[in-house]
């Protein structure tokens, strides 16, 4: 049988589809705790014993959210992994960057989802933790840190988590970097991508001299 997630996915314009992209909206904006079923209810124009029937309770809801987000970056990950397979390590961080940075800043909501989900005070404990770990292996591949996804050492994973966090947050705080930098959306994402290329291209292909 398929999951209440599954279901939205095969319709989109179906009620489940509505109330997750709602709820996927209003956590993104305020977290786990700074919203209720009924901001969410509120939010569809629905009552909420129809926001209950279709998913149950607020953490339920919430983990479907955060699958829904995990399941985009696998996605959009292998998307990377096509384009850059083959390519020098500084041709596969350029794509890397680039994707990435078009992924999260024409998806908001997903670079807030990251940062409430991994970093809120009152954290709440998901799926998406053992996603992530997921995560930092496919992109270590692609990059050429690691060998296959089974092994891949800590500085490699390290490594990913620098690049990745610095997309996050640059996407998530743009409401409060670009006014600080003045510049208009299009210039933000490209003075972004610049900076990023900037400071991590030399610092991934940069020599390191062996030991004598």
């Amino acid at each position: 049988m398929p999951t209440a997630l599954e279901k939205a996915r095969q319709a989109p314009d179906s009620m489940k589809a509505r109330i997750l992209s709602a709820a996927r909206k209003l956590f993104g904006e305020y977290g786990y705790h700074g919203v209720t079923t009924r901001m969410i209810a509120q939010e569809v124009g629905i009552d909420i014993s129809t926001l209950h029937y279709h998913w149950g309770e607020k953490q339920d809801l919430y983990e479907a959210v955060l699958t829904d987000l995990s399941d985009e970056i696998h996605a959009k990950l292998i998307e990377i992994e096509g384009l850059v397979h083959g390519k020098p390590l500084e041709v596969r961080l350029e794509v890397a960057i680039d994707v990435m940075c078009d992924h999260l800043f024409g998806n908001p909501d997903s670079a807030h989802l990251m940062l409430f989900s991994h970093f809120s005070k009152n954290r709440i404990t998901s799926e998406l933790d053992t996603h992530i770990s997921r995560h930092l292996a496919n992109i270590a591949v692609a990059m050429g840190l690691a060998q296959d996804k089974a092994h891949v050492p800590p500085q490699a994973n390290a490594r990913v988590l620098a690049v990745w966090n610095s997309v996050i947050n640059f996407a998530a705080g743009e409401d409060l970097f670009r006014p600080i930098l003045d510049l208009d959306r299009q210039a933000y994402l490209s003075v972004v991508k610049e900076t990023l290329k900037f400071i991590l291209l030399p610092a991934f292909t940069r020599q390191v001299p062996r030991e004598k």
